[in-house]
C-alpha cells in the first residue's frame, strides 16, 4: 500500500485512475491543476505522484521542478498526450522516475506505478558504506550510510533515494568501472527494467548537486562504452 497523488486536470481520468489504484490498495488523494498539486505534495508527502505534463498554470513539468528543488524525494510517472522522445527525456532530467504517455490503459499504468513503487523503494540490503563504516568522506563528501544523508560542511545535500544510492555505490568503489544496468540493478533492484537515459538522468542531476570536487573534477566519471566510476581519491 502507498500513499498516491493524481494530478490531472480532466475529472474523468482523476476518477479512474483514482478508482483502479483503490482497487489495488493503495491510499490515493488528487489534485486538478499545477498549483493545487505543489501544495498537496508538499503537505502530505506522497510516495509517488501521477503528474500530467499539460496543467492549468504551472506545468507537470515545472511542478516536478520545484519539488525536487525543495528536496521532494517522491516517485514520479508523467503523463504526456504527446509520445515525444523530447519530453520523455526532459521528463526524466527534470526528475521523473518514468512516464505513460495518454491515452493509456488504466491497469498498464497501475502496473507502471507498482513498478516504480518497486524500485524506488528504501533497499532491503544495507547501502554500502565506505571502507566498512557507516560514515566516511569522500573527498569533501560525508556520506552517512546510516542515515541516508550526505553532507558538505554540515549542510546536508537534497539527493533523491536513487541519487543517494548512485553516489554510495560509486564511492564505495572508486575507480571501477560500473555499467548503466549494473548501477540500475543496485539502485532499482535486479528485476530492474533499463530504458533509454534513465541512469544517465539521474547521473545528470547527481552532478548538478554535487558540483565539483575542490580540486575542481567532476566526483562521477564517464567511463566511455560502459557507464560510469567515482573518481579515485
Amino acid at each position: 500500500m502507498a500513499r498516491i497523488l493524481v494530478v490531472d486536470d480532466e475529472p474523468h481520468i482523476l476518477e479512474v485512475v483514482r478508482a483502479y489504484l483503490v482497487r489495488d490498495g493503495h491510499i490515493v488523494f488528487t489534485a486538478p491543476d499545477g498549483d493545487a498539486a505543489l501544495a498537496s505534495a508538499l503537505a502530505e508527502v506522497p510516495d509517488l505522484i501521477i503528474l500530467d505534463v499539460m496543467l492549468p498554470g504551472r506545468s507537470g513539468f515545472e511542478v516536478l521542478r520545484e519539488l525536487r528543488g525543495a528536496g521532494s524525494t517522491s516517485a514520479v510517472v508523467m503523463l504526456t498526450a504527446r509520445d515525444d522522445v523530447i519530453d520523455r527525456v526532459a521528463g526524466l532530467e527534470t526528475g521523473a522516475d518514468d512516464y505513460v504517455t495518454k491515452p493509456f490503459e488504466p491497469r498498464e499504468l497501475v502496473a507502471r506505478v507498482s513498478a516504480v513503487l518497486r524500485r524506488t523503494a528504501p533497499p532491503v540490503r544495507p547501502v554500502p558504506a565506505l571502507d566498512g563504516h557507516d560514515t566516511e568522506p569522500f573527498f569533501d563528501l560525508e556520506i552517512d550510510a546510516a542515515g541516508r544523508e550526505v553532507r558538505r560542511a554540515a549542510a546536508t545535500l537534497p539527493l533523491t533515494r536513487a541519487e543517494f544510492d548512485l553516489l554510495a555505490v560509486l564511492a564505495s568503489r572508486p575507480g571501477t568501472a560500473m555499467t548503466r544496468e549494473r548501477l540500475g540493478a543496485f539502485v532499482f533492484g535486479e528485476a530492474f527494467d533499463a530504458y533509454d537515459r534513465t541512469i544517465d538522468s539521474h547521473v545528470k542531476n547527481l552532478r548538478h548537486k554535487l558540483g565539483t570536487r575542490p580540486d575542481g573534477g567532476p566526483y562521477i566519471e564517464t567511463v566511455r562504452g560502459v557507464g560510469y566510476r567515482g573518481a579515485r581519491r
